[in-house]
């Protein structure tokens, strides 16, 4: 286990990090938790233990507001000044190739860090929310254009957070963009009886296709959405 366990966000907030550290691992997986939840819900624990064990060394982390114990996130601007401080007390331990994202909100927060220039080797979106519900539309998506490396995509198909044809035309016009689509889930991930699959099966899958990006050379990536 890595000795790191907190960073310090730029208004003081001292943010809790947890780290599973893969031995051997060449890359570190930064991902952020959704609006809603925490670094300790049960599928961003399973997300960062299946991938350890597949070899990438996965940090989570929570935001200022989740801390102060509040229900609402604080504005993009503080939520991104948080992820670049844990991005930056990871690099001091895990010099490896770094990857970020998140599950919801996390992963659009650390779409913004990119696009606004922090260094990083990709990025994974697990259920991008690219709309709120009932609510279509791509504005959410406009920065995506300034990322100029890999990202993936992980969605459901069922997911009323982004509209499959919306998020298919966005992902079209970007020669980084890789998407995995998860026939009947929703943005929870959680897929009906009828599918014949379980939540546990699709994580897998989820976590196969992340520890399989990862790995594979990013300069193979680009121009494979």
């Amino acid at each position: 286990m890595s000795r790191l366990e907190q960073a310090r966000a730029p208004d003081g907030t001292a943010l809790p990090v947890r780290v599973v550290r893969a031995p051997g691992a060449t890359a570190t997986l930064v991902l952020a938790p959704g609006a809603g939840s925490s670094m300790r819900h049960p599928s961003l624990l399973r997300l960062q233990e299946g991938l350890a064990a597949r070899g990438t060394t996965v940090v989570t982390f929570d935001f200022p507001y989740r801390v102060r114990g509040r229900g609402a996130p604080d504005r993009m601007p503080v939520l991104v000044a948080a992820y670049a401080a844990v991005v930056a007390a990871v690099r001091v331990e895990h010099p490896a190739r770094l990857f970020v994202g998140g599950r919801s909100m996390g992963s659009r927060v650390a779409s913004h860090l990119a696009a606004a220039g922090t260094p990083v080797d990709g990025l994974v979106f697990v259920g991008f929310p690219l709309h709120p519900p009932g609510k279509p539309g791509t504005a959410r998506a406009d920065h995506l254009a300034a990322i100029g490396v890999p990202m993936l995509f992980v969605q459901g198909t069922r997911d009323t957070f982004a509209r499959a044809d919306l998020l298919a035309g966005v992902l079209a016009g970007l020669s980084t963009a890789t998407r995995h689509t998860i026939a009947d889930a929703d943005h929870g991930l959680h897929v009906p009886k009828r599918s014949g699959r379980t939540d546990a099966e699709v994580l897998d899958e989820v976590v196969a296709t992340i520890a399989a990006w990862i790995k594979t050379d990013p300069r193979l990536r680009l121009g494979s959405g």
